[in-house]
């Protein structure tokens, strides 16, 4: 009789002993699973993301991309293919307001359009190209007679629009990089009789690197020397006025060389922090 009692003591150990390693092995199955794919998920690549850095471009017709053979957008399309090569980012969503002969008063009251104020919202970079229409305002209002102080006193309106102007775009977003294209000299070469043109460019150029240089992430780009010397070969044939297409891309290289690609990268890396957030 002892030895059945035994006997049934035996079976039972041995019964919940498969029935602990059954649970024991199933919970191995499934607990790494979870813990994989956890460890998965954090270590995916900020690249993996889709989100896109967005560049809002306003102005003149630089950004219009009056010249561009392909009517592509002048510089827009060669920065947006640099920016994409950059490891960090995986799109770049462009948003172009330029307007052919738009002058820094009439910049200053489309920014106040609903579609330029959403845009400017969410972008990651503001780029602008103007002053040189409110320069050709002076040539045009003083064809025949043209004076240093008549582009003195513009450039006087033109430097308080342009306070406004950055002002402006910093009101709607306090994050945002702003990058102020400067003009460049191509009347030289139809004004022979007025010789100072390049010191009115630099004058220019050197106010507003001055104003840009008094705004937290604002940025000047300089794109003066791009024209110097070989505007044959960067100028549209039309009008030897505007950029060809060898022009936009040297402007978009010199924009894409001034761009701060680190904090580009952290948008998306700020985007991949939130979803890593939401799901945990």
């Amino acid at each position: 009789m002892k030895s059945k009692y035994i006997s049934l003591l035996v079976s039972l150990v041995l019964i919940s002993a498969c029935s602990h390693n059954r649970h024991a092995l199933d919970s191995e199955n499934n607990v790494p699973k979870s813990r994989l794919e956890l460890s998965e998920k954090k270590n995916i690549p900020v690249t993996f993301f889709p989100d896109p850095v967005e560049i809002v471009s306003v102005g003149d017709s630089l950004t219009a991309g009056v010249g561009d053979s392909k009517d592509a957008g002048g510089y827009l399309p060669y920065l947006k293919e640099s920016l994409e090569s950059e490891p960090t980012i995986t799109s770049v969503k462009m948003d172009n307001f330029g307007v052919k002969g738009n002058r820094s008063d009439q910049l200053l009251k489309r920014l106040d359009s609903t579609a330029i104020k959403g845009s400017i919202e969410k972008a990651d970079a503001v780029v602008i190209t103007i002053g040189g229409n409110d320069i050709m305002k002076v040539v045009r209002n003083h064809f025949s007679e043209l004076k240093m102080d008549q582009f003195n006193d513009a450039r006087k309106g033109y430097e308080l629009r342009l306070k406004q102007i950055i002002e402006k775009v910093r009101l709607y977003n306090q994050d945002t990089h702003i990058y102020l294209v400067g003009v460049y000299n191509p009347f030289s070469q139809w004004f022979t009789g007025f010789g100072e043109f390049d010191t009115i460019m630099e004058e220019w150029n050197k106010s507003s690197e001055r104003i840009v240089s008094e705004y937290d992430e604002a940025y000047y780009v300089n794109i003066g020397d791009i024209f110097t010397g070989t505007t044959a070969e960067v100028l549209y044939t039309e009008d030897y006025f505007h950029p060809n297409d060898l022009g936009y891309q040297l402007i978009a290289d010199r924009i894409y060389n001034h761009l701060d690609i680190m904090s580009l990268g952290d948008a998306l890396a700020a985007s991949t922090k939130g979803d890593e957030n939401v799901d945990n």
